[in-house]
């Protein structure tokens, strides 16, 4: 008899009044499930919620919607940041409000299908079994959106407003502009011709110099494998000493022996020769002093990985080759390059993307210099040095937010595209 009541209640129970409940507010659902200690905690969830940040999220939202509406007294900036704070607690509600909603048509639903209820101890030991990496991960994932996200937020979003050294916050208000920044990077004569060849160069630094450090790396690692080679520790030791100085003392250094006047490249070596190059004033020497110090500072990383890599591809594959009768080039090809490349792909993927923003030995070197007449850019100025010029030299922080969102872009895609090509990030397939 008390089996048929059970089932009775439970063919009652209506999961869709329990969802309608939970929507007009968390926790009723719950009541109505009779899952009173859930019910109570969403309910002191919302509440709190609600009378925490009510006011904060209805002011936050009107910001960033109008970025202000009188100027000297309302700040457009601090208003933008607060807005999107606000979006950022609204997100994180709404996903609050879902989940409130489904637990309680969940419960419902077991309800009604006559399961036997959980007492009060099980309940907290599923919630805690299931609950349990939610509850570690929770902490560091608020903490990366106000570290990582919000900024990223705040960048993106003055891509789209008005915001320079001549329309700043709190003298005047901002403004959305939509995507006109974007348009006037590519129609206005100044941006574009600025933009197009710093864009071209930094696609030149990033390839040529990435690639001769790498071509440096192999070509010394295969040298030092070699069986005939003696001394192998140390020149290998030698050969890794540029990475153990800090780079940013090699650049510096280097930008005084590159000097134009008193640089021991030109004074002491060059004018043997009866030659004075224009290392720091001209931007084609710039580029070629750039391309082969970075070369330096980078072949000793590549050179102790791929040193990693050949010691341990197996003798027998030589072997097998030296009976084939292959040749060194057809070895190289065949075997070592393939084993070096599978083990390192991701790593030199990453060497170009870097590269992309190496802002370090641009501005050490020489600030982006040497100034060009009709761009807002030096001669060796890459994107990412830009940026830092229009930032916080010229204060065009909307057109650097806007090239900023194409590098990101563009290095995302780039990786991604990489990294899905790479066989050593699949889980199937030999080489």
């Amino acid at each position: 008899m008390s089996d048929k009541v059970k089932n009775t209640n439970g063919n009652r129970h209506n999961p869709t009044v329990a969802m309608i409940l939970s929507i007009i507010f968390a926790g009723l659902g719950q009541f109505y499930n009779r899952r009173f200690f859930k019910g109570t905690l969403f309910l002191i969830i919302e509440a709190a919620f609600l009378i925490a940040f009510l006011d904060f999220i209805n002011i936050g939202l009107w910001g960033i919607r109008t970025l202000g509406e009188i100027p000297k007294v309302d700040h457009s900036i601090f208003l933008l940041i607060q807005g999107l704070v606000s979006t950022i607690l609204v997100v994180f509600a709404v996903g609050l409000y879902v989940l409130n909603i489904m637990d309680a048509k969940r419960d419902a639903l077991s309800i009604k299908e006559g399961k036997r209820k959980p007492n009060f101890m099980e309940a907290i030991n599923n919630a805690w079994d299931i609950g349990f990496p939610y509850i570690f991960v929770t902490p560091g994932l608020i903490l990366l959106i106000f570290i990582v996200v919000l900024p990223l937020l705040f960048m993106v979003s003055l891509a789209f407003t008005d915001y320079n050294l001549y329309n700043s916050p709190p003298r005047n208000l901002l403004n959305w502009v939509g995507f006109t920044n974007f348009i006037d990077l590519v129609s206005i004569p100044i941006w574009k011709n600025t933009f197009l060849t710093v864009f071209s160069w930094t696609l030149i630094w990033t390839l040529v110099a990435t690639t001769l450090q790498v071509s440096l790396g192999l070509f010394l690692a295969l040298l030092v494998n070699d069986p005939r080679v003696k001394f192998k520790r140390l020149i290998r030791t030698f050969l890794i000493l540029p990475w153990a100085v800090p780079a940013f003392i090699t650049i510096l250094i280097f930008a005084a022996m590159f000097n134009d006047k008193f640089g021991a490249i030109n004074r002491d070596i060059l004018s043997n020769f009866g030659v004075m190059i224009p290392w720091l004033s001209d931007p084609f020497w710039t580029k070629v002093a750039l391309i082969m110090i970075q070369t330096w500072l980078g072949f000793p990383f590549i050179f102790a990985l791929f040193t990693g890599v050949l010691t341990s591809i197996s003798k027998d594959w030589y072997e097998a080759a030296d009976v084939d009768g292959g040749t060194r080039w057809q070895k190289f090809r065949f075997i070592t390059l393939p084993h070096v490349l599978f083990a390192t792909a991701p790593l030199l993927i990453m060497q170009y993307a870097g590269n992309f923003n190496n802002f370090n030995i641009i501005y050490l070197f020489n600030e982006g210099g040497p100034a060009v007449r009709g761009q807002n850019a030096g001669g060796s100025d890459i994107l990412i040095s830009w940026v830092f010029g229009l930032t916080f030299e010229t204060n065009n922080y909307n057109m650097a937010a806007a090239i900023s969102i194409i590098i990101g872009i563009m290095v995302s895609g780039f990786a991604v595209f990489q990294f899905r090509r790479t066989r050593s990030f699949k889980e199937e397939g030999n080489i």
